[in-house]
């Protein structure tokens, strides 16, 4: 009964005033108006919500492996590795050379990163084409940096050139850098993968994230056969 009124009470207002009114069926109960359409509302954004994620996820991953394809073509056709521009940038400006990688922006050049005694840090560039110092630039947000870097370094038998030239048994070299977290290494990557070499023995052992990311790929690999 009170809802043949309120039906009819809606319907009485929406001819008197010529407009349209939307109307609610309300139960004997005095229960609110369901939602469902709104609940189908959010679910569908929040699939759309996942779905550009996912879309986000793929591009970062495909620019990614197109960033790593630009090195590697560089890296075999470099004629200075990264031992050499180590060496060049260290003769050029003396000091502790804590990475050295190679632009992946086409420019055929090696950025080597050398902290002083002072614990002031300089990018120098050095040509892959001829192991020239092309420039010198100091980086003075890193001076911090430059300064625990040297304190991780203290007591090391390697180098970052000596480094170099053990990770180059991996494959051709493409980036050099200290990793001071948990006990400090370097961390060097290769056409082949990425590599620990130990500061005190020189040894290379396999990084162990890039190991899981290779045994996954090799899992996926396996369930497609």
């Amino acid at each position: 009964m009170k809802r043949n009124i309120v039906i009819a009470t809606v319907a009485a207002a929406a001819l008197i005033g010529g407009g349209t009114v939307a109307a609610y069926a309300v139960g004997d109960d005095d229960s609110a108006p369901t939602q469902r359409q709104s609940s189908v509302r959010v679910a569908d954004d929040r699939d759309d919500s996942a779905e550009d994620a996912a879309e986000e996820k793929a591009d970062d991953t495909a620019d990614d492996r197109d960033d790593a394809a630009e090195i590697r073509t560089e890296a075999r056709t470099a004629k200075v590795g990264a031992a050499d521009a180590i060496a060049a940038a260290l003769k050029h400006t003396p000091g502790t050379a804590v990475a050295a990688d190679l632009d992946d922006d086409a420019s055929n050049v090696w950025e080597v990163s050398v902290v002083k005694s002072d614990g002031t840090d300089h990018d120098v560039r050095v040509s892959a084409a001829d192991g020239k110092v092309l420039d010198v630039q100091r980086d003075d947000d890193d001076d911090h940096d430059g300064r625990d870097d040297l304190a991780a370094l203290k007591g090391a038998n390697v180098d970052a050139h000596e480094a170099a030239q053990a990770a180059a048994a991996k494959g051709t070299v493409t980036d050099v850098d200290l990793d001071d977290d948990g006990p400090a290494a370097w961390s060097v990557e290769t056409t082949k993968g990425e590599w620990k070499v130990d500061l005190k023995t020189g040894k290379v052992t396999q990084d162990r994230d890039d190991r899981n990311d290779q045994d996954g790929q090799d899992d996926r690999d396996g369930e497609d056969d």
